[in-house]
Parts: C-alpha cells; sequence; structure tokens
C-alpha cells in the first residue's frame, strides 16, 4: 500500500535530477494546491565526493549536490530530499541507474513515510523509469515530463532505450513536454499516452528589465561596447565554437564587439585555445559559472542574448531573455523556432553554421528592438501562467 495519506488537499511526489530554475519554479508556485510536496533529487555520489574532497573535475560540477539543489525560498510545505546513487555518466552507468535510483527513492518513502498522492517525474530516464515503476506499485496516478536529450536522443540510440523509454511513457497517466518538436520524437514512439506540450518559462520577479548602464557599472562591464550574451554550459552541444568563429568575422566589420560566455563544462579548454588562437582576448570573455539569480544582470547588461546550440528541447535562457525584453538570435533547433516566430522577438539561424550566424548578429546589432513589445510577447510564458497549465493536467489525470 501507498504509504499513508495526509488528509485534506493532496500530496505530490516529485522525483527529478535537480531542484532548481525549470523544476523548482512551477513546483512551488502550485505547492499551495498540495498538501504536502516531497521533492526527491538524485544525486551522483562520485560528484559530491569529489566536490568535498575539491578535486579539480570540472565535468562532475553539475552533477553535485550543491549544484542541483536551490532552497532558498522554498514554502514550508515543500520537501527536498537527496538520494544519493554511485554511478559513472557512461550510456552502461546510465542504463543502471533507473533501477538504483528506484532503491533509492523507495528506501526514503519507507523510512521517512513520504506520502503521495500524485507522482510527477522530471525526465523520462531516470525519475521517469522510477515514477513509473512507484505507479505500479502503488497505484499513483503518474506524470512524466520529456525535456530534452531524455527524449530526442536517448530513445533512438539502441532498442534497449527505447524500450525504456516507451516503457516509462506508457505508464504514465499523462506526459508533458517542452515542445512541438519533442512531441514530433513522441509521435516516433510506441506510445498511445494523452501528450501536452507546455513550455518553459521565467520567474518574472527576477527576469525584468533593468538599467542597462548601471548592470554594466555593478559587473564591471564597458558601457561603450555592444555587448552579446550566451549562457550555457560548455559543451560541444552547445555550439560555443561556432560563436568564437563568428565573433571572429564580426570584428573585421565592427570592432566595439563584446561576446561574453557564462556557463562551464568540459569545452572550457578548447574554447580558450580556439579564442586565443584567433586573437580573440579583447572580444570574447569566458566568464564561468554564475549564480541563478546574478543572471539577469547579465542579460539586462548585454543588447542581445545568443543560442548557438546544436540541439534543444526548449531552453530556458531564451525564455528568461524575452523577460528582460532581450531580442534572442537562436539556432532553429528543438522548441526554439515555436517562440521565436517573429522578427519581433528575434532572429533564427541554420546550426553548427558560423556564417549564418555572423550574419544575423550583424543584423541585430543594425535593428532597433522594440522592448515593449518583446516584454508584452513574453508575459505569457511566465511560470505563474506555466504553472497554471501544469497544474491543469494535475486535474484532468485525477479526474480519470
Amino acid at each position: 500500500m501507498c504509504p499513508e495519506r495526509t488528509s485534506g488537499s493532496k500530496n505530490l511526489l516529485m522525483i527529478c535530477h535537480s531542484y532548481n530554475d525549470f523544476q523548482k519554479d512551477p513546483t512551488e508556485i502550485n505547492a499551495p494546491h498540495f498538501s504536502s510536496v516531497h521533492v526527491l533529487v538524485r544525486t551522483n555520489v562520485i560528484a559530491d565526493l569529489a566536490q568535498y574532497l575539491h578535486l579539480p573535475i570540472p565535468q562532475l560540477v553539475c552533477f553535485s549536490s550543491h549544484y542541483k539543489i536551490d532552497n532558498e525560498g522554498t514554502p514550508a510545505n515543500v520537501h527536498v530530499h537527496l538520494t544519493p546513487v554511485l554511478y559513472v555518466p557512461t550510456d552502461r552507468g546510465y542504463k543502471t541507474l533507473g533501477e538504483k535510483q528506484l532503491a533509492g527513492v523507495e528506501a526514503l518513502i519507507q523510512k521517512q513515510g513520504i506520502p503521495f498522492d500524485l507522482i510527477h517525474a522530471h525526465f523520462t530516464w531516470s525519475s521517469g523509469y522510477v515514477g513509473a515503476r512507484l505507479k505500479e506499485k502503488y497505484g499513483v496516478p503518474f506524470v512524466v515530463t520529456a525535456h530534452g536529450e531524455d527524449i530526442y536522443s536517448l530513445p533512438f540510440k539502441d532498442a534497449v532505450w527505447r524500450k525504456n523509454i516507451e516503457y516509462v511513457l506508457n505508464t504514465a497517466d499523462a506526459i508533458i513536454t517542452v515542445s512541438r518538436s519533442n512531441l514530433e520524437c513522441i509521435r516516433k514512439l510506441d506510445v498511445d499516452i494523452p501528450v501536452h506540450v507546455i513550455p518553459n518559462g521565467f520567474k518574472e520577479d527576477l527576469f525584468c528589465p533593468m538599467e542597462m548602464s548601471e548592470c554594466r557599472r555593478m559587473l564591471g562591464l564597458p558601457k561603450d561596447r555592444k555587448i552579446i550574451l550566451t549562457v550555457g554550459i560548455y559543451e560541444e552541444v552547445k555550439g560555443q565554437k561556432y560563436l568564437v568563429e563568428a565573433v571572429s568575422q564580426i570584428i573585421r566589420e565592427k570592432k566595439d564587439i563584446l561576446c561574453v560566455m557564462i556557463g562551464f563544462g568540459t569545452a572550457r579548454h578548447a574554447l580558450e585555445k580556439q579564442i586565443r588562437s584567433l586573437g580573440l582576448e579583447d572580444h570574447i570573455i569566458l566568464a564561468g559559472k554564475k549564480p541563478h539569480k546574478e543572471i539577469p544582470l547579465w542579460i539586462n547588461a548585454c543588447d542581445f542574448f545568443v543560442l548557438p546550440s546544436l540541439n534543444e528541447g526548449n531552453p530556458t535562457v531564451l525564455f528568461e531573455a524575452l523577460g528582460c525584453g532581450k531580442p534572442f538570435v537562436g539556432t532553429k533547433v528543438g522548441g526554439v523556432p515555436e517562440i521565436i516566430t517573429s522578427g519581433v522577438f528575434g532572429l533564427l539561424v541554420n546550426p553548427a553554421d558560423p556564417n549564418d550566424l555572423k550574419e544575423k548578429i550583424l543584423m541585430a546589432l543594425d535593428r532597433t528592438w522594440d522592448r515593449e513589445a518583446i516584454l508584452a510577447y513574453a508575459e505569457q510564458f511566465t511560470w505563474e501562467n506555466i504553472a497554471k497549465k501544469i497544474q491543469d493536467v494535475y486535474t484532468q489525470v485525477y479526474s480519470k
């Protein structure tokens, strides 16, 4: 039987890989609809050990509990728990991760007597697998959100992955995904569960317009240069090397360009080498990792945002940039073209094409953008509005 349920309103069990921004914000907005919300976050024992011992292994930073969890401002009825798992981040390691995470989650549920009437898992693997197994054991409704690589890549790698992901999706009572691009990937699978396309969003009290000159002063950025910003992990899939190449071409026509790249990851050394080889040290800053609450300053300090990714689900930085009234220059991947539907809001670029990226950046530099029009468009993507749509899915699941 399911652990004893609290009388009154329902109890939500959230299974996820991290608890910050796109998982944290809508959950806490919806928290008043529940008696309790228990969030079980998968962490990597190896990553936490590396952080504890101060080992310089940058690729493990994003797996550590310190990076994954943001408890600031968490409501009293939201309880965040760690479920440590020992695994190596390889394909073979990930395939065994579902059962390992399940064991940790079940042990915690039983030990603490965590009540739940609804399960919501973020990412089809491995949290989605845990949610599916819990539904089968406890007979509790189950919702899964497919975000990005877990649906546009994972099920198409091999037969084992396809079977795993199809099992998760077909066990769910409802599927949420963040873009129509992801929906098309789901339609290629043997899945007949209802799918709700609900994009990511932004926190409007954090990502809002600020005075550009003041933000630049606070960050120590020059006031007399055009600044373009990108935020994302330094990895091949984020396409930063194409942005570096584009900047090397742009400065032949415009010398007053400064490109700021915020992030961390295994590609940093390669990017540093590329920047040096092209003599771009005065035009590109690898600013490193920044606290999420500081990102609005950087966005408001820039002239426009650029995302050169090779693949995406529906990036939260897209909505955060729009929420600050900044135009968005992004590649035609994932849900980006579904949001940048007009030249009023930004420009679209072919992925892995530095020449096209250069041309679109030059166009953005020469254009006068309508900040008020961008802000009005962004309003529909506040987490307040997105959370209502998620709550509607919960209601539909209950009604069944």
